[in-house]
């Protein structure tokens, strides 16, 4: 590995793989990636794997050794790190942080809106338990692919609870789809990125969900050809930006975001703010569910440790602002929703 490029695991229909897989080429840093499951790669290597095992995962040296890691948010600022130059957190604080908290948002509920629309409808759910294996094998025999597609979609249909997708919720997340597609949309009619002329860790994140959004599965492809077009040739732009070449001046000044980005901290606060804090109170009361109101209708999801650890990291992020970027993120974020998310 010494010397070498950067080995990544992964698949194509992945989010959090084209999330890394677009940052790597943007920020010019060597890798070969293998098309597989890592659980199974890592075991033909003979390396042990990560607890768990996530798409993508990341093979680095470390005191002599080939080790696995995964979890896309802390493997970015890991790369920020050991990586000079066409960094994707924005320098000043406060910026950081909103860039941060709209990473965690596309990476923690836009996989609802994936996960929901490729396995909630059969035309989504038959390409996708179709052609998904076919990218880690192209040469199924067809047989092998028809039993494979058939287990493969059965067992990802079973798993919408994980997302909180059901008959009562999937109104509420594919109106949340909807009204992103269109404010961003306006957003990018101001400027190409999320913050600025060039990309954070946020826009990686949000294109990761939306590579397969408005690229891969049926319904939310033809909804973003019909309502966003915009959004469907920035998807794809942002595929490979290692052509860029940016400056500091690229970043938006914290102090004068365009009046375009407020709509989509007010998502964040309308949809993914309640479900953390619900979802956190949960955790820490022991609960195996919970339950709360979002955006006017009642959702009810299994609890999840991780996304309480989520929301702990965005208010470390918050504590570790000094009092100038924290006065300009309580302005960015009051009557957002997204305050909730920092209120003591």
């Amino acid at each position: 590995m010494a010397g070498g490029p950067l080995r990544l695991i992964g698949g194509t229909g992945s989010p959090y793989t084209r999330k890394m897989l677009a940052l790597l080429r943007y920020r010019r840093i060597p890798y070969a990636v293998t098309w597989g499951h890592p659980a199974q790669e890592l075991e033909r290597l003979g390396i042990a794997p990560p607890r768990p095992v996530l798409l993508p995962t990341l093979l680095f040296e470390e005191d002599g050794e080939v080790r696995a890691r995964c979890d896309s948010t802390p493997l970015i600022r890991r790369l920020e790190v050991e990586h000079a130059g066409r960094q994707v957190v924005p320098a000043a604080p406060a910026l950081a942080f909103i860039d941060y908290l709209l990473e965690d948002f596309a990476d923690e509920w836009g996989t609802k809106w994936m996960f929901h629309y490729r396995w909630c409808r059969p035309a989504d759910a038959e390409k996708a338990a179709t052609v998904l294996p076919l990218t880690i094998d192209v040469s199924l025999p067809p047989r092998e692919l028809e039993a494979v597609a058939r287990a493969f979609g059965d067992r990802q249909i079973e798993r919408l609870w994980v997302v909180g997708s059901n008959t009562a919720t999937a109104p509420v997340i594919e109106a949340s789809y909807q009204r992103f597609l269109a404010a961003f949309a306006a957003h990018l009619e101001q400027q190409p990125c999320l913050l600025g002329r060039r990309p954070g860790a946020g826009d990686f994140a949000l294109f990761g969900q939306l590579s397969q959004l408005a690229g891969f599965d049926p319904t939310p492809r033809a909804l973003a050809d019909e309502k966003a077009p915009r959004v469907v040739a920035w998807v794809d732009r942002l595929e490979d930006l290692g052509g860029l070449e940016p400056t500091d001046a690229d970043w938006n000044d914290p102090a004068e975001l365009p009046p375009t980005l407020r709509p989509l901290l007010e998502e964040v606060g309308r949809v993914y703010a309640p479900a953390l804090l619900a979802n956190a109170a949960a955790v820490a009361a022991g609960d195996a569910e919970w339950e709360t109101e979002i955006d006017g209708a009642a959702w009810r999801q299994r609890s999840f440790p991780y996304q309480a650890k989520c929301l702990g990291w965005i208010r470390d992020e918050y504590a570790a602002l000094d009092g100038t970027a924290r006065a300009q993120v309580d302005g960015l974020l009051a009557g957002t929703g997204c305050d909730t998310l920092v209120s003591p």
